[in-house]
């Protein structure tokens, strides 16, 4: 893992319905929540979080500065904005550096050199994706970016990966069920002839309501967060 990501905040003491204000000014409103203490509001300048979002995203150490105090931190979510998909606002959970944290963490196929895809693509068979993140625990230190699985192995119709096939490195305990499966080789006309049999593509799901002032909008598996 590389090393925690920076990012300077400032102590934040507009809340509520105000923060519609800080966004216009291109302020971001988050908050740190810190082993049961009371909340800590902060708010740092768009770009530089959506940088440190972009890299971190859910499983990367951000090392936040707000004055002359640091937080060793993991994005516990993130709020985007319906219509324009701006992020509206973050919420921080401060980790110790000698506890181990949950974090998700995402999976990627590893091909042989010179390659990119499997076997079974390269013969015009289909890999599907079935989980494409593990729940891990680990000190934040030893938090991967990701882990891989060799997808050499990914040949005929009927192979499959789980997550026992993943490479795991020292210190990170995966909690995904070993038996898992993460991806599997499909012939293309079978495929195709059940997806016309369960009705093929789904409707488009309608649009969103938009959110009442000031409402953040939240992720999948996110409370809305207080701000």
């Amino acid at each position: 893992m590389s090393d925690a990501i920076t990012l300077l905040v400032e102590p934040r003491e507009t809340l509520g319905k105000g923060v519609k204000r800080l966004r216009k000014t291109g302020v971001v409103p988050a908050v740190i929540h810190d082993h049961g203490k009371d909340s800590i509001h902060i708010q740092a300048e768009y770009q530089a979080l959506m940088k440190a979002f972009q890299q971190a995203g859910r499983h990367h150490p951000v090392e936040l500065k707000v004055g002359d105090k640091k937080y060793t931190t993991l994005i516990r979510s993130a709020a985007f904005d319906p219509r324009l998909g701006t992020i509206t606002h973050v919420v921080f959970n401060a980790v110790s550096a000698n506890q181990k944290v949950d974090a998700e963490i995402p999976v990627t196929p590893r091909f042989a050199e010179g390659n990119e895809a499997s076997p079974a693509e390269r013969s015009g068979l289909i890999v599907l994706t079935q989980l494409d993140t593990v729940e891990v625990k680990a000190l934040p230190k030893d938090l991967p970016d990701s882990l891989s699985y060799d997808a050499e192995k990914l040949v005929a119709v009927g192979d499959q990966i789980t997550v026992a096939d993943l490479d795991i490195p020292a210190g990170v305990v995966v909690e995904t069920g070993s038996e898992h499966v993460l991806a599997t080789v499909f012939e293309p006309s079978a495929l195709a002839a059940a997806n016309d049999e369960a009705g093929g593509d789904a409707e488009e799901a309608a649009p969103a309501a938009e959110p009442a002032e000031g409402e953040a909008v939240p992720t999948a598996e996110v409370e809305a967060p207080k701000e």
